[in-house]
């Protein structure tokens, strides 16, 4: 017989009888695509931090800003090129809201680049990401998601004490990111839902790179036109949003939302290594607790949310 035509439930050869999958190997295919859901968002989470530990070496040579309008610039070329019609079929009514949502993503970046600017790519990372959190529990009357808010709130106090020894312009610059991601999760939560998400990603990012071109070329002058440094930035633009953002499609596809939602709480403390291994920023017993407060926290929250 046929294997491939029993598993798709088509005539084998012969004439012999019409077979179907069992229940058992539906339910075994289920379970490995479900399974493969963990590693594509680790994939996502590190490529994303690591085009952003990549993107710190560029700092000294254009700034932060040159970097970041690299990589929102040669983002949506890269979407445009991959993507093509696809990625261009923007509807006439999303346009102001793609608007809006380019320039608080154009300001969301420009706070977290200037953070790790100055502070390691872990810390900023975990006070960023309290912006999604308290979203997630914002307008919530549950004790148990105020007492998530408050474990989220023991661990950036952490790392505002003395002992974590952490630069306070970073530190707000972190926090500007956060209020700004929590901004665009609002945005962007009312736009796709009259609007494919591609095409919103795509001019979202255009956007933001128009937003972002006056003070980029202010701050960078003519090395922005580098070629090593236009080949950096690419890899920064692949790895920081292109890729990362395609895993997170394809991960959505095969879990939950609420279940991806909990396995993206890990981004800081895979942001912490990446920041170890790549750029050799060790981090404190303090830093390390605060991390992990936030990375429990929104994990709860999302586990919560989903019950």
């Amino acid at each position: 017989m046929n294997p491939a035509a029993a598993v798709v439930g088509v005539a084998a050869p012969g004439g012999g009888p019409r077979r179907t999958p069992s229940t058992g190997l539906r339910t075994r295919a289920a379970a490995l695509a479900g399974g493969s859901a963990p590693l594509l968002v680790v994939a996502l989470a590190v490529s994303m931090h690591l085009g952003s530990a990549i993107a710190t070496e560029l700092f000294g040579r254009v700034g932060p800003l040159g970097v970041l309008w690299l990589r929102c610039a040669l983002a949506a070329l890269l979407l445009a090129a991959i993507f093509r019609r696809r990625a261009l079929s923007l509807p006439r009514a999303s346009r102001t809201g793609v608007i809006a949502l380019g320039i608080v993503l154009a300001a969301m970046n420009a706070c977290f680049f200037e953070s790790i600017a100055r502070v390691p790519l872990g810390v900023a990372s975990t006070i960023e990401f309290t912006g999604p959190l308290l979203v997630a529990v914002a307008g919530s009357r549950r004790p148990r998601d105020l007492a998530f808010a408050l474990l989220a709130g023991l661990g950036v106090a952490l790392l505002g004490s003395p002992s974590a020894g952490i630069d306070p312009l970073g530190a707000l610059f972190a926090f500007g990111s956060a209020a700004c991601w929590a901004t665009y999760i609002l945005l962007a939560k009312r736009l796709v839902g009259t609007a494919e998400p591609l095409p919103v990603l795509t001019f979202t990012l255009a956007v933001a790179a128009l937003v972002l071109t006056a003070p980029a070329l202010a701050t960078s002058g003519p090395e922005l036109w580098d070629g090593s440094v236009l080949a950096v930035g690419l890899a920064v633009a692949a790895l920081a949003s292109a890729i990362p953002y395609l895993l997170e499609l394809v991960a959505l596809r095969l879990v939950s939302a609420a279940t991806f939602s909990i396995l993206l709480s890990l981004e800081p403390a895979i942001a912490a290594l990446i920041g170890l291994l790549v750029l050799g920023q060790a981090l404190g017993l303090v830093e390390v607790a605060a991390i992990g407060c936030v990375v429990v926290a929104s994990a709860a929250a999302a586990r919560a949310a989903s019950a």
